[in-house]
C-alpha cells in the first residue's frame, strides 16, 4: 500500500493501548504516537482489549488490533502481562497464541504500509516479534521496566540481548534502567533515558475548576505488588486518627480483593478512572503517594506517569526512593522520599506533610514546576529527534 502523503510511515507495536481514549488505561503510547504524527504517518498494532474496535483512526493515528484467543478467556493483555501471568497461571496458555497473533499482525502491517522505521514498546514481547518479522527495518525499542527487570534467566536474557543488538536506539525511563541495558550489551550511543510524558492538559484544566480537599490522600496505580499499596495501607493504620483524612485508591488489578480486606474505613477503592475523572482526583488531592517496592519476581517500577500527572496538579508527592523516581523527585525539594517497604517512615512523612501547610505549599509548587519538563510535548520532541535520526541513519 503506497503512502498517501509525503511523510514516512512509522510502525508502532505495543501491548498497552486504551480501548477508548480516556478510558483510564495508560495512554502514553497513544499520546506519543499522536504527538509524533506531525512527522510520520503512524500505524499502531496492539492486542484486542474489551470491546475495542478492530480498526480505527484516532487523531490521525491508524490503529489495528488483533485477537489472539477466544474472547471469553482473552485477557492476557488486559493490564500488565507479567502481573497477569503471576496472578493466574492458566493465562500461560494464551502466551504462544499471543506471540503468533502479534507476529501475523505486525507482518501484515509491514507488508501493507511499507514503513520506513518501527517503534517497538517493550523488549519482550514486541521487540522480539519485531526481530522475527521486520527483517532489516530500522527500529527503536522502548523498555518500561517489567521486561527488563522481571524476565530473568538464561533464555530471556539471550533473547533480550538479541533484540537490543538489532535496535538502532533503545529508550528507557531511568538511569538505573540504562545501567541494566548496558549489562545486556547496549552501547552508550544506543541508549537514551526518556520517561513517558504526562498528558498535562486535562490535569491543568481540572486544577482550574476543582478545589483541594483537606486531608485528602491519593494513590494511583495498578494494584500489583511493585506499586506498594499494601505498604501504604500499613502506613495509614499507623497514623493518629483524623476524621478529615481520606485515602482514595484509583486503579485495579489482581490484588484488589486482598487490599480491600486490609483497608480501614478511611480508605476508598474507586477502581479505574477515565482521564478527566482522574485529572479531577489529582486536582482535589493534597498528597499523592507512590510507595513502590521491588516485587518478589524482580520487577520494579520505572517512573510512573501517574507521579508526573500528580506533580503537574501541584500535589505534594511522597514516593519511594526507587530507581526512576529519584531521577525526578528530590527529597524535601519537590517531594519527599522514603525507604521502599518502610511503612513507619511513610507514615511519618504523611504526618509531617499533614501538619505543615507551608511545607505543602512549597513542595506542591516545586513539583508543578518540575513537571513542566515531562509533558507529552517535551518528551515527544525528544522521540521525534531519535526517530528522525533512525530514519536518516537508514
Amino acid at each position: 500500500m503506497s503512502n498517501p502523503t509525503s511523510k514516512p510511515v512509522l510502525l508502532v507495536a505495543t501491548s498497552t493501548l486504551p480501548a477508548k481514549v480516556g478510558d483510564g488505561t495508560p495512554g502514553f503510547v497513544l499520546d506519543l504516537a499522536t504527538a509524533v504524527s506531525a512527522d510520520f504517518d503512524v500505524v499502531v498494532v496492539a492486542p484486542m482489549v474489551g470491546r475495542a474496535p478492530k480498526h480505527e483512526v484516532v487523531d490521525g493515528v491508524t490503529i489495528h488490533r488483533y485477537s489472539y484467543f477466544p474472547r471469553r478467556w482473552q485477557d492476557l493483555a488486559d493490564g500488565a502481562i507479567v502481573e497477569n501471568l503471576r496472578a493466574k497461571r492458566s493465562r500461560w496458555l494464551q502466551v504462544p497464541f499471543f506471540f503468533l497473533a502479534m507476529a501475523i499482525a505486525v507482518r501484515r502491517a509491514n507488508a501493507r504500509y511499507r514503513p520506513s522505521l518501527a517503534h517497538l514498546h517493550w523488549i519482550i514481547p514486541q521487540g522480539l516479534v519485531g526481530l522475527a518479522t521486520l527483517g532489516r527495518l530500522p527500529r527503536v525499542v522502548t523498555t518500561l521496566g517489567g521486561d527488563l527487570y522481571a524476565l530473568q534467566g538464561a533464555v530471556p536474557t539471550r533473547l533480550k540481548r538479541r533484540v537490543i543488538r538489532s535496535a538502532r536506539y533503545v529508550t528507557c525511563m531511568s538511569h538505573d534502567m540504562a545501567a541494566e541495558l548496558a549489562k545486556l550489551g547496549a552501547t552508550e550511543a544506543q541508549v537514551r533515558v526518556i520517561p513517558m510524558g504526562a498528558d498535562v492538559g486535562p490535569v491543568e484544566r481540572a486544577v482550574e475548576t476543582e478545589s483541594r480537599r483537606p486531608g485528602s490522600l491519593l494513590f494511583v496505580g495498578r494494584l500489583v505488588e511493585k506499586k506498594g499499596a499494601a505498604v501504604l495501607l500499613d502506613a495509614v493504620r499507623l497514623l493518629p486518627e483524623d476524621p478529615s483524612r481520606h485515602l482514595t485508591v484509583v486503579g485495579d488489578g489482581p490484588l484488589r480483593a486482598s487490599l480491600t480486606a486490609k483497608a480501614d474505613a478511611s480508605v476508598e477503592f474507586v477502581g479505574q478512572r477515565g482521564r478527566d475523572d482522574l485529572a479531577a482526583e489529582y486536582a482535589r488531592a493534597e498528597v499523592a503517594l507512590y510507595p513502590s517496592v521491588p516485587a518478589s519476581n524482580g520487577d520494579r517500577d520505572g517512573l510512573p506517569v501517574a507521579l508526573l500527572e500528580a506533580m503537574t496538579a501541584g500535589c505534594v508527592v511522597i514516593a519511594s526512593r526507587a530507581p526512576g523516581i529519584v531521577d525526578v523527585v528530590e527529597d524535601d525539594v519537590n517531594g519527599l522520599l522514603v525507604t521502599p517497604g518502610d511503612a513507619e517512615e511513610l507514615a511519618a512523612a504523611i504526618a509531617r506533610v499533614e501538619g505543615d501547610p507551608a511545607l505543602r505549599t512549597r513542595l506542591g509548587a516545586a513539583a508543578r514546576e518540575t513537571a513542566r519538563g515531562y509533558s507529552v510535548e517535551v518528551v515527544s520532541g525528544k522521540y521525534r529527534e531519535i526517530l528522525g535520526a533512525t530514519l536518516r541513519g537508514r
